[in-house]
């Protein structure tokens, strides 16, 4: 007789702002709509585009799941045991950070492991399933060596991610309505230098354009101190950026210059309000795969006044830290790391070509303010861009339930083996 199947428990591993919102919360939703039974362990790993505030917002957003911030993963996964930890679980499905993650929860927790995206030669008998964002994705993870009959063609999360909080039901929506929504970034080292920066650029938008809307899309990962703290000092010179401020008034909050004679309102669903607005100015990132998903016609901006502030994947992220030679080397490998991509922006990855404008290298904000305006007064250009853009990822939508569905029948099958 067939052993009854019991609940599935899924670990997931996650790390930045990006991941979380683009990918993990797409997939939280479709994995708790088709089982709201299922056991859920999402773990924040160490990493350094993590913003700290990652796990508080995924607790607000999915009470029902057990969230588990860095410095708890690193005791579960060194054997500490916890009370709330389930003894072995279904499936690890990786999501973000190193991949080592991942692997070790699952040799920890004997369980099944998933991957999205990414691979290396190193795992190809660790992961029984790979869901890839496009067909290319599935040649990257056969040449990593997972196995064709392991990959599944998903489709990409962050489509859903931003379809999903496009349809937040907010007040805000209107305060970028056929304007300008600027959207800095929500690591540390973005909010410390573009806020002002992009500060700067909305201030000299505003004296040519007065009457022009202009809003900042603030990350729920962002807190308004950490942004008061960057604009009141100025950024770093090279960025060439105005001192401001942050306030707020009757619950909402404004960017504005020092005097506090010039203000811009803070939104908190970005999305939605970028459903409204003309155009959007962001950096490289998941936000422009959002965007193109929303059919937003933007400018990726790519500021590379202090190479050496820039995080990059791998150990040369940590040159600066080395003494005298440090700076100068971290300053040359972001430099050679950037000469060795055409574009930085993914949909201009996807179809390369520039079909979104780049700004990239030393970058003034004055120069930004008027590209930014030049093409927020060429109609012609706004309406190929939000038509390419919205065809560019339209048969990405479902991807979250496509792997959903995926991740269930993988726990599915991990239970029948368990039970024989």
């Amino acid at each position: 007789m067939a052993a009854e199947e019991h609940a599935p428990s899924v670990a997931i591993t996650c790390n930045g702002p990006g991941e979380f919102a683009g990918w993990a919360r797409p997939l939280l939703v479709r994995l708790f709509e088709r089982r709201p039974d299922v056991n859920v362990h999402l773990f924040f790993v160490p990493d350094d585009y993590a913003t700290g505030r990652e796990p508080d917002v995924a607790r607000e957003l999915f009470p029902q799941a057990a969230v588990h911030n860095a410095n708890a993963y690193l005791g579960i996964a060194l054997g500490r045991k916890r009370a709330a930890v389930p003894t072995r679980f279904d499936i690890v499905q990786y999501l973000g950070g190193d991949l080592m993650h991942a692997a070790r929860l699952a040799k920890r927790f004997s369980a099944q492991a998933a991957t999205y995206k990414f691979s290396r030669s190193r795992y190809r008998d660790v992961f029984v399933r790979a869901f890839a964002v496009d067909m290319s994705n599935v040649e990257q993870l056969v040449r990593w060596g997972v196995r064709r009959d392991r990959i599944v063609l998903a489709g990409n999360l962050a489509i859903d991610g931003a379809l999903l909080e496009a349809q937040t039901a907010t007040a805000q929506t209107s305060l970028a309505r056929d304007g300008i929504l600027i959207m800095p970034g929500s690591h540390l080292a973005q909010v410390a230098q573009l806020s002002p920066f992009f500060l700067t650029v909305a201030l000299h938008i505003r004296r040519q354009r007065p009457q022009l809307p202009i809003a900042f899309g603030v990350s729920p990962f962002t807190a308004l101190e950490d942004i008061r703290r960057a604009v009141a000092s100025g950024g770093d010179a090279r960025f060439f950026s105005a001192a401001g401020d942050v306030i707020t008034e009757g619950g909402d909050a404004y960017l504005c210059d020092a005097e506090h004679r010039v203000r811009f309102p803070i939104v908190y669903h970005a999305l939605r309000a970028a459903t409204a607005a003309r155009l959007a100015l962001t950096i490289p990132g998941t936000k422009t795969i959002e965007l193109a998903a929303l059919g937003t016609p933007m400018i990726s901006c790519a500021p590379i006044n202090a190479p050496e502030m820039i995080a990059i994947n791998g150990p040369l992220t940590y040159l600066d830290r080395v003494p005298f030679v440090g700076v100068p080397l971290k300053r040359a490998a972001v430099l050679a790391v950037g000469r060795r991509f055409p574009f930085l922006a993914q949909p201009n990855i996807d179809v390369q070509s520039p079909m979104i404008p780049e700004l990239r290298g030393t970058l003034m904000p004055g120069h930004v303010a008027r590209i930014a305006l030049r093409y927020f007064d060429d109609d012609a250009w706004l309406r190929e861009s939000r038509a390419r853009l919205r065809a560019l990822y339209a048969e990405h939508t479902g991807a979250a339930a496509r792997m959903a569905d995926g991740i269930f029948e993988c726990a599915s099958a991990s239970q029948f083996a368990i039970a024989q």
